[in-house]
């Protein structure tokens, strides 16, 4: 087992073997524009919006300089100058996982809540987060490297077009949701002269410690595996093979060659013994994730609302539950009765528009 570790660790160094240091970023300041292309949209957003595709600078988790990528939507009509920072849910860590250039991976109730902030005529910045379309690992579920992409996207946005307020609000499903309370936390600290309004998180992920413990052995634990090399792309002597068991190993193959649906479905069959080694990750692992992943460890800078569904298998409704303890009072909080994941989403695409509308006024 130690030689098929050694092996696939060997295959696998592309997916996080080492973080990034150098990047086309080197010398720009977060927010700047390093190239703009117009972009092909999905059907449902072509009417509302016109779209670049951008490269931008941004920062990773030590400061350092590095690139991501993302969308500009313009509003065709009603353009109020606001920009709203869509954060999308899990897509994948290979990248033909990006959204920006993967309309199979532009999720439908993104769409449903894009469309939702276009009618309202706000811009929309949709960062793709680190690693989705760049030469460096995904950092994923590494929450200040997802906020510093959010909240770059904003300067970015603005450089394109120089009649956008200062003014923005931040709107997360899942991936996006937990990466938008990061970004609250951070907001004063990094975001300059803009002023964060608030944040929208749908079904955030959180009470990592748990989901450590609990998804070993269901249909949700390719999310393990990605966490793992997430953690891997910013604490390299953090080796996944190292707990993965042979079967698990097996798979890896797919981080690089499929996105979400492909990933999961490949680890879905597994038990939680054939998962890990051990059949649990260790404590030392568990509180790494913790520390870069848990989100509301440090205080918030501005009001949020916390969307979430009551038929959720992927963030249970408890631990959501349990996240809304840490948050100060006056939060607001909208349950989407027999809503999943996804469609809590579309659901409450319309209220948390209605949200962010008061945020700007």
């Amino acid at each position: 087992m130690r030689t098929i570790a050694r092996l696939m660790a060997v295959v696998l160094a592309g997916l996080g073997g080492a973080v990034a240091t150098g990047s086309p970023a080197a010398a720009a300041t977060p927010g700047s524009v390093l190239s703009s292309t117009t972009a092909t949209l999905p059907a449902e957003l072509q009417p509302l919006a016109n779209g670049q595709r951008i490269e931008y600078a941004t920062t990773n988790v030590t400061g350092a300089d590095t690139t991501g990528t993302g969308l500009v939507l313009t509003p065709k009509t009603n353009r109020k100058h606001r920009v709203v920072v869509w954060g999308h849910g899990t897509t994948g860590l290979a990248d033909q996982c990006t959204p920006s250039t993967n309309q199979a991976v532009f999720w439908a109730e993104a769409r449903d809540a894009v469309a939702e902030l276009l009618r309202r005529g706000w811009t929309v910045a949709a960062p793709d987060y680190p690693g989705l379309g760049t030469p460096q690992p995904h950092p994923y579920l590494i929450g200040a490297a997802e906020a510093r992409s959010m909240i770059d996207s904003v300067r970015a946005a603005r450089s394109l077009d120089p009649s956008l307020t200062t003014d923005y609000v931040i709107d997360g499903h899942s991936q996006g949701g937990q990466g938008a309370l990061f970004a609250n936390q951070m907001a004063t600290g990094y975001d300059g002269n803009l002023v964060l309004r608030g944040t929208a998180s749908i079904a955030p992920v959180s009470g990592i410690e748990q989901l450590a413990a609990l998804i070993p052995g269901t249909p949700g634990q390719g999310y393990l595996v990605m966490g793992l090399y997430g953690l891997n792309a910013v604490e390299p002597s953090f080796d996944p093979t190292a707990v993965l068991g042979t079967q698990a190993q097996q798979r890896l193959p797919v981080l690089q060659s499929g996105c979400l649906e492909e990933i999961l479905a490949a680890y879905a069959g597994l038990t939680g013994g054939q998962l890990l080694t051990s059949g649990r990750l260790p404590a030392s692992w568990v509180a790494k994730l913790v520390q870069y992943d848990e989100p509301v460890q440090t205080p918030l800078t501005a009001p949020v609302m916390i969307v979430q569904g009551t038929a959720d298998q992927s963030v249970p409704k408890f631990l959501t539950d349990e996240l809304r303890e840490r948050l100060p009072a006056g939060h607001t909080y909208l349950e989407i009765e027999n809503g999943t994941h996804d469609s809590a989403v579309t659901a409450s695409a319309q209220a948390v528009a209605d949200w962010i509308a008061l945020r700007f006024q």
